[in-house]
């Protein structure tokens, strides 16, 4: 079998693990501490940041058009409507700006 078929078997069983360790761990309190939570709260927006961060560093007019009409979106919508407004946005300033 290739590499890459075990590197990708590697990552899922990584990712498995980490997620049922924290369950595992979480589910030993009675009760989460208001700070944890806030904390556990805020990784999903952390680690959004951390992919787009670097996207928008190096981004040309196109995808900066995309992260504003996203972002305006996400003010008025759902996920979907604010996911799908910024990948339209961001086909048609491709398609049109660049």
């Amino acid at each position: 079998m290739s590499t890459t078929f075990w590197i990708i078997i590697a990552g899922a069983v990584a990712t498995y693990f980490t997620r049922i360790g924290g369950h595992l761990i979480l589910s030993r309190f009675n009760t989460i501490h208001p700070r944890v939570e806030a904390g556990l709260n805020a990784v999903p927006a952390a680690v959004l940041t951390t992919l787009v961060a670097p996207a928008v560093l190096t981004a040309g007019p196109a995808e900066w058009a995309a992260l504003a009409v996203t972002a305006l979106a996400s003010l008025r919508g759902g996920l979907m409507t604010m996911f799908l407004a910024g990948v339209a946005a961001l086909i048609l300033c491709r398609q049109f700006v660049s």
